[in-house]
């Protein structure tokens, strides 16, 4: 190199130093960019995408020729600091031209790319991806036997080189991506999305009508206070029982007896024969397995039962897609059906409510995995039947017991200054 003029050489390696920064931020680039947003456009014939998706398919293949690159640029970049170090100063400043030699790497080479490239992977990725896939093609000979002794070593230390097929993302790391995509999709729609993922974490249990509040038609009553039900029912079905709810018939749909209900002929037997045959919902089913039996047995609504078979509560498809898409009918306050708010800025509440339910619309944080309504947590909370008028605090939240009914808490109020906050 001793013929070679000087500027040249500083011209070589300026080029040179040029290069390792593009192979820095092409790696890194690659590496960072979103692996999902990538398969869109490259859905969408984008083709950029396509030639990043491409070299992606093999990344040892992708990282042995850009490391190739890098350390060859590297190493020559180093030979030509030492001939204009000797050039210039003499023999004894090879270890400084060194030194500097690193810093600027580091700084010009490596870290400012790098950085760059993590930021703003897009930008560096497709336009890199234009000259690295022609340059594996270049050096395959030398990057299949960079591969082969790498992989081989790594095969010698127990590391399996099947790529993970487990790559997707499981409910828990999905729910964290719809909470960071504030701003990019309405609220509404993450609310939804998000209720979606939730179906899985609840069971039927947590939703259904219990047992004593099922509103029904009993065959043993008078055919008069029958018709009279059926002309002011709010529901269009309707479980059709003897005396019990455990001797259920059958369920009704309203919308056949329409054309009955003022003719003579009305009697339980018309009634009986309109009826559908029940369909039950063993307890513990998970929302999200109960909504695609609903699917598939073209049900709306179905009983739940305990192992023993004995009716715990009543659910409808339209109390699983309220999960998803909220209540169809709320308050102006966008509460809970349960929760009342009163002129002094209180709240009633009625404790049949779900755990779960009341959680969701004060967003409070009460245990799940005991009782499931708020009166079996008070309950469960005293040990003891608690008299109207006791106050106590559960978890961290103060409550008030109103109403007692049956020896079960029926109301509780929670004051203005535990829910300006929540409301």
């Amino acid at each position: 190199m001793d013929d070679i003029p000087v500027s040249v050489l500083l011209g070589t390696l300026l080029f040179l130093l040029l290069l390792s920064a593009f192979f820095s931020s092409s790696e890194t680039s690659m590496m960072a960019i979103n692996r999902y947003r990538l398969r869109h456009l490259a859905d969408k014939k984008h083709p950029g995408a396509q030639r990043v998706l491409a070299l992606l398919q093999r990344p040892d293949r992708l990282i042995g020729v850009i490391l190739l690159g890098n350390n060859f640029v590297n190493i020559l970049a180093s030979s030509i600091a030492t001939v204009l170090a000797i050039t210039w100063v003499g023999e004894t400043a090879i270890p400084l031209a060194a030194g500097l030699l690193t810093i600027v790497l580091l700084i010009f080479s490596e870290v400012a790319p790098k950085t760059f490239a993590a930021l703003y992977p897009e930008r560096i990725a497709y336009p890199a991806s234009v000259l690295i896939g022609p340059l594996l093609k270049l050096l395959y000979p030398l990057v299949w036997l960079t591969n082969m002794l790498g992989n081989g070593l790594l095969r010698l230390g127990g590391v399996s080189m099947e790529k993970d097929k487990q790559q997707g993302l499981n409910s828990e790391e999905l729910r964290t991506v719809l909470h960071e995509a504030k701003g990019i999709i309405p609220k509404k729609h993450q609310q939804m999305l998000l209720g979606i993922l939730d179906l899985e974490n609840a069971k039927v249990e947590d939703i259904m009508v219990p047992r004593s509040d099922i509103i029904g038609i009993d065959l043993n009553d008078s055919m008069s206070y029958i018709i009279e039900q059926l002309e002011n029912s709010h529901h269009t079905r309707l479980p059709l029982y003897e005396e019990n709810v455990d001797n259920v018939v059958g369920i009704l749909h309203l919308r056949k007896l329409l054309r009955h209900l003022r003719r003579e002929n009305m009697d339980k037997e018309l009634i009986k024969s309109a009826a559908r045959e029940s369909y039950f919902i063993p307890e513990g089913t998970p929302l999200n397995t109960q909504l695609l039996n609903f699917q598939r047995h073209k049900q709306r609504i179905g009983l739940v039962v305990n192992e023993y078979g004995d009716i715990q509560g009543l659910v409808t498809l339209e109390d699983i897609l309220e999960e998803v898409v909220g209540e169809f009918t709320t308050s102006s306050d966008n509460l809970s059906r349960n929760i009342h708010p009163q002129a002094d800025g209180t709240l009633l509440i009625d404790a049949g409510i779900t755990v779960r339910e009341l959680n969701k619309a004060l967003q409070w944080t009460l245990p799940t995995d005991g009782p499931r309504t708020l009166n079996g947590l008070i309950l469960d909370y005293l040990e003891v039947i608690p008299e109207s008028g006791t106050s106590l605090r559960l978890d961290k939240y103060p409550i008030e017991i109103v109403q007692m009914s049956n020896n079960a808490v029926k109301i509780v109020r929670i004051t203005t200054a535990m829910t300006a906050h929540m409301v």
